[in-house]
């Protein structure tokens, strides 16, 4: 469950001169990224196996600095939900991020920060973003009897709400899919996508730690 929230960040305000000179350089790196809104975690607390999150608006650029410069003061974190796409045949799909996206090169779920789309009255449909960005970066919808269950992963500086679903596709399959999807798009947000059967391999150090954790955990590593 997840709430949003009127949340005072110092950053912001404290650094604005940095993070304007932050944003420049990275926009010089990757000039397709947008400065909106979007969504940060300030608060979290699980119960019986629920978890409740606040969570509160701010700019891309803001927390584009505030997570390159490795800081967490206050609490603030990237709290986002992804599906976890698991083919038919047990790969799991990682979309690698294209060269004009704030993290190009790096392996990891569909998924995005949240943002105002995602408001619904009082409350944050990370259920509904993490579905949103799977449909939005790989063209996949999920199936009508797609598990329900979800992982929560707390680290550097992330709160990742996973959500494992197998699709009934083998691997080559849903790739194919994917790449028809990349291939309509003017711009699309992945350069491609990986096939992950174990826990390492060459590629891991192109993963997030968030991304490790759970492939570790799935192929018992």
């Amino acid at each position: 469950m997840a709430r949003l929230v009127a949340h005072d960040w110092p950053f912001p305000r404290d650094d604005a001169d940095a993070i304007a000179a932050h944003w420049q350089a990275r926009l010089a790196r990757s000039p397709g990224m947008f400065d909106g809104t979007v969504l940060l975690g300030s608060a979290c607390a699980v119960a019986a196996g629920i978890a409740r999150v606040d969570l509160f608006a701010a700019t891309y650029s803001s927390f584009i600095a505030y997570r390159d410069r490795g800081r967490e003061e206050g609490g603030v974190v990237n709290a986002f939900a992804s599906i976890v796409p698991w083919s038919a045949d047990g790969a799991v799909l990682l979309g690698a991020m294209g060269a004009h996206t704030a993290n190009a090169g790096q392996l990891y779920f569909p998924c995005g920060t949240p943002d105002l789309d995602d408001v619904c009255g009082a409350t944050v449909d990370l259920a509904g973003s993490a579905a949103r960005e799977l449909a939005e970066e790989t063209g996949l919808v999920l199936p009508e009897d797609a598990a329900t269950g979800w992982v929560m992963l707390e680290g550097e500086g992330q709160l990742a709400f996973l959500r494992p679903v197998r699709f009934p596709e083998p691997a080559e399959a849903l790739c194919a899919r994917i790449e028809a999807h990349r291939r309509q798009e003017a711009e699309p947000e992945l350069a491609g996508i990986h096939l992950a059967r174990a826990a390492d391999g060459p590629e891991a150090a192109r993963m997030p730690g968030f991304v490790r954790a759970y492939l570790a955990d799935a192929f018992g590593a």
